[in-house]
C-alpha cells in the first residue's frame, strides 16, 4: 500500500471520529497527552480537531511543492470549524484526500514549516500523526477507538522501521511492552508509548 492510500486511510479514521463528536463535547479539556508546544495548558477538544483542520488544510499545498510563504503563510490561521465543525472539517479532509490521491511524485520535495523533506516523509509524518490520533481523541470522547486493520498495517509498517530514531528526537515517548502475539493494534500503541486499552473491533 502506498503512502498516499495510508494517508487517506488515516485521515477517513479521524473524519469518523470527529464526526462523533457530540455537541457537548467541543469544550471538553483534554488530558495532558494532548498538550502542545504552542500552549502552556490544556487544549480544548475543539483546539485540537481546529489544529487537525489546520495541518490538513496545508496538504495540499505542501504536496504541490509549494513553500508556505509562496501559498501565503497565513492563509489557514484563526478558526476553520466555524459554525458546523463536522462539515467544515469533512470539507476539508475531502481536499487533502483528493490531493494525496493524485500525488505521484513521492520523490519530490515537501517544504513544511520545519524544513524540507521529502513527499514520502512528509507521508510518514502526516499519517501516523492522523491516524494516532483518531484513537487518541476516539478515547478522550468515548467511542470506539478501533482502527481499521489496514490502517494500522500501513502505519506499522511505516513507523517501526524509523520508530527510534523518532524517539530520540521528541516525536514518541518511551514504548511500552506488549506481548508479541497482541493484536498489531496493540503492539502500534505500545510502540509509540501508547496504553493499548481496550477496543471493540476494527472500524
Amino acid at each position: 500500500m502506498s503512502e498516499p492510500q495510508v494517508f487517506v486511510l488515516a485521515d477517513r479514521a479521524l473524519e469518523r471520529v470527529v464526526g462523533q463528536i457530540e455537541q457537548s463535547q467541543w469544550e471538553m479539556v483534554l488530558p495532558e497527552s494532548f498538550r502542545t508546544r504552542r500552549m502552556d495548558r490544556r487544549p480544548t477538544l475543539r483546539e485540537i480537531i481546529n489544529y487537525h483542520a489546520y495541518d490538513d488544510a496545508w496538504v495540499p499545498d505542501m504536496l504541490a511543492g509549494r513553500t508556505m510563504l509562496q501559498a501565503g503563510p497565513d492563509r489557514f490561521d484563526g478558526d476553520l470549524l466555524g459554525e458546523d465543525p463536522h462539515g467544515s472539517f469533512s470539507a476539508i479532509v475531502e481536499l487533502a484526500c483528493a490531493a494525496a490521491l493524485e500525488c505521484e511524485e513521492l520523490d519530490g520535495v515537501a517544504h513544511l514549516s520545519f524544513g524540507d523533506f521529502s513527499t514520502r516523509e512528509y507521508f510518514w509524518q502526516i499519517n501516523q500523526f492522523r491516524a494516532l490520533r483518531a484513537h487518541d481523541i476516539a478515547q478522550a470522547i468515548g467511542v470506539d477507538a478501533a482502527l481499521p486493520d489496514e490502517l494500522v498495517q500501513g502505519i506499522w509498517n511505516e513507523i517501526s522501521p524509523h520508530v527510534e530514531q523518532w524517539r530520540s528526537i521528541g516525536i514518541f515517548p518511551a514504548a511500552i511492552p506488549v506481548a508479541e502475539d497482541a493484536p498489531l493494534l496493540a503492539r502500534l500503541l505500545g510502540l509509540t508509548g501508547r496504553e493499548p486499552g481496550p477496543t471493540t473491533g476494527p472500524m
